[in-house]
C-alpha cells in the first residue's frame, strides 16, 4: 500500500482516502466525510467544546460549481468536512474533501511580505511587513505611477479563484485604469465572443444542457466526467432516457465511453474543419431547418458556398476523422432533433483559428432549427442581475467604466478591437510588448500565475520589469512571485463571506466557518482596504466585506437583503419568469424590443457584420494551425508530433492543487501521453522518463502509453513548475480572440538515456 504522510502529520493511504472519496460521491452520509483523527495543524484542540455544523461552498474547481461543503468545526477549527445535502450542487469531488488539507497546511502564507532582494535573480527573499505598511507602499507605488504615465499604466489582474473579480475591478475602475485584466482571456472568453458574435450580444454561452425535450447533444471538447462529475452524472441521467450523444474530442475519455453515441476523434487544432464538413453534410442531404433558415439567418447562401469546400473525404484527410463517421454524426443529429450544443470553456479555444471554428461549431444548431426551441439552444430569460461573481455592474462602476469611456484607452484596442467590443478586461496576450513599450508599469496580481501563458518565460521577464509589483495568494509560489514586490496572504474559502453564490435564481450566502489562519485576509476585503488606502474610503465601504455585499444586493433590487439571507441558510429562491420558446418572435432578445436576435442583422448571423466591420473574414473559413504536421517544411518537419496541452484530471484544478498530498499521491510527477505506435518508434516503454521539446525549449516528463490518444498525438497536462509544458507553446495568437494554440503546437519526443 502507498502510504502518504500528509503536511499535517496525520497518515493517510491512498485506499482509505479513494474510499472516502467514493463513500462522498455516492452521498453515503457521514461515512463520506474526510477529517483528521490524529493530529491536527492548529494545534492541540479543545475537545471539550462543542462541534458546530457550519457551510460554505468549495473553490477548488474554478467560479463554477460552487459545490456544497458542510465543515465540522471545534475549538475554530475544521476537524471535518463532508458534502452538504440538499444542496444544487453535491456531492463533493476528492478535492473538495481534500480542502481540509489545504487549509491547514504549513506552508500557506499568513503575514503580508516585502521583498528584500532583486526581482528574478534567484530564489527571492522577504522581511514580515505589517497589513497599513503593505497597503501604504502599495498605494504610493500606484499613486506615483498615476501621477507620472497616467493611470492606465496600473495593471489590475484577478486569476484563479475568480471569486474577487467584482472587488478588483471595481477599485480598478475607481482608480481609473482601464488596464483591468483577468484570465479569461486565456479561458472563457474567447468561446463568450464567438456566441455573441454569431447570436447577438448579450446571448452569451457555452452551450446548453440536454433535458427531457432533447433529442441529441453534441459535446464539443468538454471532458466533464473529469472536470464537472456534477454535470456528467445529469448527462448521464438523459443518455439513460434515450438522448443520442456526438463526442468530439482528440482523446477517449471517460466522457467518450460514458456517453458517446459516435465519437469524432479529430486532430488537435482541426475543429473549424470537422464543423465545415457537418455543414456540407447538413445542406447537401437537405437535413437543414430551410423554413428556420430563410426567416432567421444572416449568409446562408455564403456559408453553403465555403461547407461545399469540406466534403467528407477532404474533411477526413484534414482532421483524421472517418468520413463515413461523420456522415453518421451529422444524421444522427439531424434525425434526432431538437439537438443542442455544448462546448468547453477552453477546450478546442485553444487554436490559432478559434475566432472561425467556434462560430462554425454554433451555426449547427441553428441550421437545424434547434434555437430557441425547448430540447435545443433555449435562451435563459430573466436571470438575475448578477455576474459570475455574484456582482452587479453598479458594484463593479460599469457607469463610470462608460462615463470615462476607458474602452477608447484600452492598450488592446489596436490588437484585438472584436475583443475589445466585447469584453470589459484588456486581452493580456500582448502583456510583455505592453511593459516594453512602457505602457504598463506597474501591477496587482490577485491569484495570478505565470505558467498560465504561452512561452512563459516572456512573461515572467515582463513582470520583472514592472516598477513595481504585489501580489496576493495562498502560496509563495516561485514561477510568479520571483518576480513582485509584496505578496499578501489570502484567505481560503472555508475562511471568507464573500461572494454569495447564485444558482439559477436561488441565492445562498457564504459566512466564513472558522477564522483566517495568521494573518490572512479574504481576497474582496484585501481589495476594498487598499481601495480605501488609494483615497475611496466612501466607494469602498471602509474595508467591509458584509457593507459590499448589502449594496450589491441593494443594487440587484431584486427585494432581498442580507438579514434575508442570514434567515434562510438553505437559500433564498426568487421567483422569475416561466422559461418561453420562440422569444425572438416576440422581441424578448433584442435590447431594443424589436423581434429577432440582437445583431445588426437581426438575425443569426452565419456572415458575421461584425467581423466585417472590423476587416475581418465574415464567414467561418478555416485555416490550418500556424505550425501543422500536413505538408509540414523547414523547421517545422523536425517536429512530427502534435503537441496538446490544457486537458484535465479529475484531482487537479490547472496547476492549482499539486502541493496537497492527498491529491498529489494519484499523479506525483508530470506525464505526456503517447500511442503505443509512437512510443515504439521511439524506444519508449510506459514510465520511462522522456524529453519534449521544439525549436523553443525542452521538458522532462514521465512516459504513459495508452490508446487514448491518436497516433501522431501527444497529450500533455499543463501546470507542472518543474516541467512546464507552455514553456514550448507559442504566442500565435488567433487574430479574433487573441488565444494562443495551446492544443495543437508540435514537438518530438525522446527518451532520456
Amino acid at each position: 500500500m502507498n502510504n502518504a504522510t500528509t503536511n499535517t502529520g496525520c497518515p493517510i493511504s491512498r485506499r482509505t482516502f479513494v474510499q472516502g472519496a467514493v463513500a462522498t460521491a455516492a452521498a453515503v452520509g457521514a461515512s463520506g466525510a474526510f477529517g483528521f483523527d490524529i493530529a491536527h495543524a492548529e494545534g492541540t484542540i479543545d475537545t471539550s467544546k462543542p462541534v458546530e455544523k457550519r457551510h460554505t461552498y468549495c473553490d477548488m474547481c474554478n467560479q463554477v460549481p460552487k459545490c456544497g461543503l458542510t465543515a465540522y468545526v471545534q475549538d475554530d477549527k475544521i476537524v471535518r468536512v463532508e458534502s452538504r445535502t440538499p444542496h444544487p450542487t453535491t456531492p463533493l469531488c476528492a478535492k473538495g474533501m481534500a480542502s481540509i488539507q489545504e487549509l491547514y497546511d504549513p506552508n500557506r502564507l499568513t503575514k503580508p511580505l516585502r521583498r528584500t532582494n532583486a526581482k528574478g535573480t534567484g530564489k527571492s527573499e522577504w522581511e514580515e511587513i505589517t497589513w497599513d505598511e503593505a497597503y501604504a507602499t502599495i498605494a504610493s507605488e500606484f499613486n506615483r505611477v498615476k501621477d507620472e504615465y497616467g493611470a492606465d499604466a496600473v495593471m489590475f489582474y484577478c486569476g484563479d479563484p475568480k471569486e474577487p473579480r467584482p472587488a478588483i475591478q471595481r477599485v480598478a475602475t475607481l482608480f481609473g485604469t482601464s488596464s483591468y485584466g483577468n484570465e479569461s482571456s486565456l479561458c472563457s472568453q474567447a468561446t463568450q465572443i464567438c456566441s455573441q458574435l454569431v447570436f447577438g450580444r448579450g446571448l452569451v454561452t457555452m452551450g446548453v444542457d440536454p433535458t427531457e425535450d432533447t433529442g441529441s447533444c453534441t459535446i464539443w471538447t468538454l471532458n466533464a466526467a473529469w472536470s464537472q462529475p456534477n454535470r456528467h452524472g445529469k448527462f448521464l441521467d438523459q443518455k439513460e432516457r434515450g438522448c443520442k450523444f456526438v463526442v468530439v474530442d482528440p482523446r477517449i475519455t471517460p466522457t467518450v465511453t460514458g456517453l458517446a453515441d459516435v465519437h469524432l476523434q479529430l486532430r488537435p487544432g482541426t475543429d473549424g474543419a470537422l464543423a465545415l464538413g457537418f455543414i456540407n453534410i447538413l445542406i447537401r442531404d437537405n437535413l437543414i431547418d430551410q423554413e428556420f433558415v430563410d426567416e432567421w439567418t444572416h449568409g446562408f447562401e455564403g456559408l453553403a458556398e465555403l461547407a461545399a469546400q469540406y466534403p467528407p473525404e477532404k474533411v477526413e484527410e484534414i482532421t483524421w476523422v472517418p468520413a463515413a463517421k461523420l456522415e453518421e454524426a451529422a444524421h444522427l443529429l439531424a434525425e434526432n432533433a431538437p439537438t443542442t450544443m455544448i462546448t468547453s470553456a477552453a477546450g478546442m479555444a485553444h487554436s490559432s483559428n478559434v475566432g472561425h471554428a467556434l462560430r462554425a461549431i454554433f451555426m449547427i444548431p441553428a441550421l437545424l432549427g434547434s434555437i430557441e426551441k425547448k430540447g435545443g439552444m433555449l435562451f435563459p430569460a430573466g436571470s438575475l442581475p448578477f455576474d459570475t461573481a455574484a456582482s452587479t455592474t453598479q458594484f463593479r462602476e460599469r457607469e463610470l467604466y462608460a462615463k470615462e469611456k476607458f474602452e477608447e484607452r484600452r492598450v488592446d484596442r489596436e490588437d484585438f478591437p472584436v475583443w475589445v467590443s466585447f469584453s470589459d478586461h484588456f486581452q493580456t496576450a500582448y502583456l510583455p510588448e505592453y511593459v516594453d513599450e512602457g505602457k504598463i508599469r506597474a501591477g496587482m496580481l490577485i491569484a495570478a500565475n505565470a505558467m498560465i501563458w504561452p512561452e512563459t518565460n516572456r512573461y515572467q521577464e515582463a513582470l520583472s520589469k514592472l516598477e513595481f509589483a504585489a501580489a496576493v495568494d495562498y502560496y509563495e509560489r516561485p514561477w510568479t512571485h520571483d518576480y513582485v514586490d509584496i505578496l499578501l496572504p489570502a484567505a481560503m474559502c472555508h475562511e471568507r463571506m464573500a461572494p454569495f453564490a447564485v444558482y439559477g435564481r436561488k441565492m445562498i450566502l457564504r459566512e466564513p466557518c472558522v477564522t483566517p489562519a495568521g494573518e490572512a485576509r479574504e481576497d474582496w476585503q484585501i481589495m476594498l482596504e487598499l481601495g480605501c488606502a488609494l483615497g475611496f474610503e466612501e466607494e469602498c465601504f471602509g474595508g467591509s466585506v458584509e457593507e459590499a455585499i448589502k449594496y450589491i444586493l441593494e443594487t440587484a433590487d431584486i427585494g432581498v437583503t442580507l438579514e434575508d439571507m442570514r434567515a434562510n441558510p438553505d437559500g433564498v429562491d426568487v421567483p422569475g419568469p416561466e422559461q418561453q420558446e420562440n422569444k425572438h418572435t416576440v422581441g424578448r432578445i433584442r435590447r431594443d424590443g424589436e423581434v429577432g436576435f440582437n445583431t445588426p442583422s437581426g438575425k443569426i448571423e452565419f456572415d458575421s457584420e461584425v467581423l466585417k466591420n472590423f476587416g475581418y473574414e465574415g464567414l467561418p473559413v478555416y485555416e490550418e494551425p500556424v505550425h501543422s504536421p500536413l505538408n509540414a517544411t523547414g523547421e517545422d518537419a523536425k517536429y512530427p508530433l502534435v503537441l496538446n496541452t490544457g486537458g484535465r484530471v479529475p484531482f487537479y484544478t490547472h496547476s492549482k492543487l499539486r502541493e496537497i498530498p492527498w491529491l498529489n499521491q494519484f499523479m506525483p510527477d508530470p506525464i505526456v501521453r503517447l500511442h503505443p505506435q509512437d512510443a515504439s518508434a521511439r524506444g519508449i516503454n510506459d514510465g520511462d522518463e522522456v524529453r519534449i521539446f521544439n525549436w523553443q525549449n525542452e521538458v522532462v516528463m514521465k512516459a504513459e502509453i495508452t490508446n487514448m490518444v491518436l497516433p501522431g498525438v501527444i497529450d500533455v497536462f499543463h501546470g507542472w513548475s518543474k516541467a512546464n509544458i507552455n514553456l514550448l507553446t507559442t504566442r500565435d495568437f488567433d487574430p479574433i480572440t487573441g488565444f494562443p494554440p495551446f492544443r495543437c503546437g508540435l514537438c518530438e519526443v525522446e527518451r532520456v538515456s
